[in-house]
């Protein structure tokens, strides 16, 4: 199969069920209009998918503009504007959050996990020899 068919296939599908799930949007807030607008189309399967792929296609669209929209009100972190070149030194101290009394529980854990892990590391070395 041609790799432009191919894109162009699930291109149409892609706006087939976009339009889609507008209309059925439609349906749910204006029950009668959709009910005539459908009914007024019969049948015609193809009309009827060319109906859905046209709304599909604008409703693509318009959500392409909306997200535009939103990226070009959002700040970018990556621009080299002069306020965020100037580098400041921030200070913190850090404090330990946990209760003492679990230290040796957690030093237990981490010689468990250490002894796991040089098991691991000793079935790998066997097994890439047997």
């Amino acid at each position: 199969m041609n790799s432009d068919l191919l894109t162009e296939t699930l291109q149409k599908g892609f706006r087939l069920t976009l339009g889609a799930t507008a209309s059925l949007i439609e349906a749910i807030q204006d029950p009668q209009g959709s009910t005539r607008k459908f009914s007024e189309m019969g049948t015609d399967v193809n009309r009827i998918t060319e109906e859905l792929e046209a709304k599909g296609a604008v409703t693509e669209q318009e959500a392409r503009q909306f997200v535009d929209g939103m990226l070009t009100q959002m700040p970018n972190p990556f621009s080299q504007s002069s306020t965020s070149t100037q580098s400041r030194t921030v200070y913190t101290v850090a404090t330990p959050i946990s209760d003492p009394s679990i230290q040796p529980d957690l030093e237990d854990l981490t010689r468990q996990l250490a002894d796991i892990r040089r098991e691991i590391e000793a079935l790998k070395q066997q097994n890439g020899q047997g």
